[in-house]
């Protein structure tokens, strides 16, 4: 065992780290594991064990303290790009039959959908053109 390079050592400790990280999907264990690999760096040109414990600690702390926060953003921050019935809210439709508060019919974005207008008193005839303010299910709520 004492014949083990040092830097062998904090290899196997990010690979150790680094199965967390996996398993957990907590990046903190992949921040640790890049700690590791700069120890194992800093042992490696030949520095003592203190200066690789402190790389360790240090790398560790500063991607903590500066990536973690940035992940925290993006992970706040709604897409962007609309998808699916998201991307349907907002477009215009076309009246294939008759639309009121109980049901009806709309072309939208090339396909056909049951549709019920968002006023239950409020009535859209054939070949007018409403708007998509909801999807509930597969019916488009429309003004």
């Amino acid at each position: 065992m004492n014949d083990i390079d040092a830097w062998v050592w904090w290899l196997i400790g990010a690979a150790a780290l680094g199965i967390p990280l996996v398993i957990t999907a907590m990046p903190e264990f992949g921040m640790f594991a890049v700690g590791a690999v700069a120890a194992a760096a800093v042992a490696g040109l030949g520095f003592d064990v203190v200066v690789q414990v402190l790389t360790f600690v240090v790398v560790s702390v500063a991607l903590i303290a500066v990536v973690r926060p940035i992940a925290a953003r993006h992970s706040a921050q709604r897409p962007q790009l609309a998808t699916g019935v998201d991307a349907l809210k907002g477009k215009q439709a076309v009246v294939l039959e008759r639309v009121d508060g109980s049901g009806g019919r709309i072309k939208l974005a090339g396909e056909i959908w049951s549709a019920r207008s968002l006023d239950t008193d409020r009535a859209y005839e054939v070949g007018q053109e409403v708007d998509v303010v909801d999807i509930e299910g597969a019916t488009a709520i429309v003004i």
